[in-house]
């Protein structure tokens, strides 16, 4: 069997910034790795979510050499792990969960994002949030029914603040410079781990790369939580 690894990009980003995080985790996972888009500020998110499930489902329908395909993974950076999850939460209320596989989570703030309240509180600049705008600043998923549907997450959180987001939630605690260690914590998560680097940076470091591929082939990352 071949797994398929879906990639989940953030705000305001399309995909092409992870190519060297797709191309290390299918070099790894001997994986097909693909790339869902959208517009984030332009589409609802809950159609956008649908519309991650039906993808991920056709690809369960492709078949592989060895005759049926293998599990699909899923990866998401910051506002696209915030969409994987709701295509899970979603799917599974309809009745038709989606097929079993694991899920990574970059830098996702899935108890809410500071960052993007202090933005919808200024009407100017909460405008640039788009659609994304009231799921991103409330988030909040029910972790134990992600888990129950057969999709274990992992998640991974940045420590090293550099990035836009600072300078609008005024960060007191642990941050990536757009989202606080403390906005990834997802209940039901199976293992979570923090690691210096940025919420872009991310994207670019091998060992995140490392330890989102680790997480994928066995349901665990190799290092410790460190948070």
């Amino acid at each position: 069997m071949t797994a398929a690894i879906v990639f989940v990009h953030g705000l305001y980003m399309t995909g092409a910034e992870a190519v060297f995080l797709r191309r290390r985790l299918g070099r790894d996972l001997g994986a097909r790795t693909h790339v869902f888009a959208y517009t984030a500020t332009a589409e609802d998110p809950d159609r956008v979510a649908d519309r991650l499930a039906s993808r991920v489902a056709g690809l369960m329908a492709i078949p592989v050499a060895e005759g049926r395909p293998g599990d699909v993974h899923l990866v998401g950076h910051s506002f696209g792990g915030l969409l994987i999850l709701r295509a899970i939460e979603r799917a599974a209320r309809r009745g038709a969960p989606l097929p079993p596989g694991r899920v990574v989570l970059l830098g996702s703030p899935v108890s809410g994002s500071g960052a993007a309240a202090a933005l919808m509180r200024r009407p100017v600049l909460g405008r640039a949030l788009g659609r994304s705008g009231a799921v991103l600043a409330r988030a909040g998923f029910a972790g134990a029914s992600i888990a129950g549907n057969g999709h274990d997450v992992g998640v991974i959180a940045g420590c090293r603040p550099m990035g836009l987001g600072r300078h609008f939630a005024h960060f007191h605690e642990p941050n990536d410079g757009t989202v606080a260690v403390r906005e990834t914590q997802l209940a039901g998560a199976v293992d979570r781990i923090v690691l210096p680097v940025s919420h872009t940076g991310m994207l670019l470091s091998r060992r995140v790369a490392l330890e989102a591929a680790c997480f994928l082939r066995q349901g665990r990352f190799s290092l410790t939580a460190s948070s």
